[in-house]
């Protein structure tokens, strides 16, 4: 069976699903509407763990050959606080330009017969006739926004501040870096992405933000200061901004459905998770990956959506639940940053534990380096976590 399938946004999200379902059957007719010019894009770096490429290598291998030929690798995590450096062995991660990720998607969409429009922005009055429209056109889609009653989007604003930016100073590890100023603590997390760049987050609390005048300085006062605070790690090269000074909070959207009709939420516009997990772009990869196979199962477009939305929304808790812990640990960074730089280094490993925000840190670290030990501990720690965390929650 033919199917038209219109996808308003070109991100990885959109192009992914556009190259597994013409994989499927290539008399599917699919068009791409992207309202950017072709190789422009914001961001510098995405990360991802071996689990996403092994995913990656079952549904396309071409796609991702091409995607782990790209990357870069670590396998350790540091941390630097006030003059000490610690080390952490952690699982491999692996970094790619965004642009170079996009670039590689669209290769392959087109090769496999995808149509591509750049410069092309749809809107609900524009939309062309379709089986399936798929919006994932990002968290501000428009697509979304014209039914927001009916999906029941909701935004949640989190506290914290931050800036994404780029420097020419390739870390060999996933970098954390925190700065003590007359104003609180600011931070930055740095991961390579390409032989030549790395990606630079850097993050702080609203009164560090005012109280270093962030919010009132142009780029390029701002890029100069924040490479005088981070310097340690930089090692002499610059930060590269990109088109705005502006630091966002970091926005947690949800809707209480993904689908409306034949529109269908694919990526941030359905889902967004903290930056710190680093998970963003996997989920949304995992979105296409999902709604693809439920789409060759089921056949019929509003069964297959039902699903779709019920298998990811399952999926999905416990990143989500990771990603509010995580945000949670940075927005209570007093709480910890005056341990011995390894411990807090390792609750900061510690960070997506549902029981930690309720638990004396020194406490905490104690329990799970014993808990490290013995397997019963480990068993009972598993257990008890979630259980001791919702009791307290629902006490404060």
């Amino acid at each position: 069976m033919c199917v038209k399938v219109v996808c308003v946004g070109g991100g990885p999200a959109g192009l992914y699903l556009a190259i597994l379902l013409k994989r499927q059957s290539p008399s599917h007719a699919i068009t791409v509407h992207e309202r950017n010019p072709e190789g422009s894009t914001y961001g510098w770096g995405v990360t991802y763990w071996r689990a996403l490429l092994d995913r990656l290598h079952t549904y396309d291998p071409e796609s991702a050959r091409a995607i782990e030929e790209s990357s870069v690798r670590w396998h350790q995590g540091v941390a630097h606080v006030r003059g000490q450096v610690t080390r952490q062995p952690g699982d491999p991660g692996h970094g790619i330009g965004r642009h170079r990720l996009l670039e590689i998607l669209a290769e392959r969409a087109r090769s496999l017969g995808v149509r591509l429009e750049f410069e092309d922005e749809i809107t609900h009055g524009s939309l062309p006739e379709a089986d399936l429209v798929v919006a994932a056109d990002g968290i501000h889609s428009a697509l979304r926004s014209r039914h927001g009653d009916d999906f029941g989007t909701q935004l949640t604003e989190g506290r914290n501040h931050y800036v994404w930016l780029g420097t020419t100073r390739v870390f060999d590890s996933f970098t954390f870096a925190f700065a003590e100023t007359g104003h609180g603590w600011i931070w930055c997390y740095g991961y390579p992405y390409d032989g030549a760049h790395s990606t630079c987050v850097i993050e702080c609390a609203p009164e560090t933000l005012t109280g270093l005048g962030l919010d009132a300085m142009d780029e390029g006062d701002q890029l100069g200061l924040l490479e005088k605070l981070f310097a340690d790690i930089l090692d002499g090269h610059a930060l590269i901004g990109g088109s705005s000074a502006a630091w966002p909070t970091f926005r947690t959207l949800t809707n209480r459905t993904w689908h409306h009709g034949n529109l269908v939420l694919l990526g941030d516009a359905a889902h967004t998770t903290h930056y710190s997990i680093g998970a963003g772009t996997t989920l949304a990869l995992e979105d296409a990956m999902c709604l693809a196979d439920v789409l060759r199962r089921q056949g019929a477009v509003p069964e297959a959506l039902a699903a779709y939305e019920r298998q990811r929304k399952a999926e999905l808790l416990s990143a989500q639940s990771a990603a509010r812990l995580s945000a949670r640990w940075y927005e209570s960074l007093p709480r910890y940053i005056d341990l011995p730089p390894h411990r807090m280094f390792a609750l900061l490993g510690q960070r997506h534990s549902p029981l930690l925000p309720y638990v004396p840190p020194q406490l905490y670290y104690g329990l799970d380096k014993a808990a490290g030990r013995l397997e019963v501990l480990r068993r009972f720690k598993r257990w008890l976590g979630p259980r001791a965390a919702r009791a307290l929650h629902v006490r404060s």
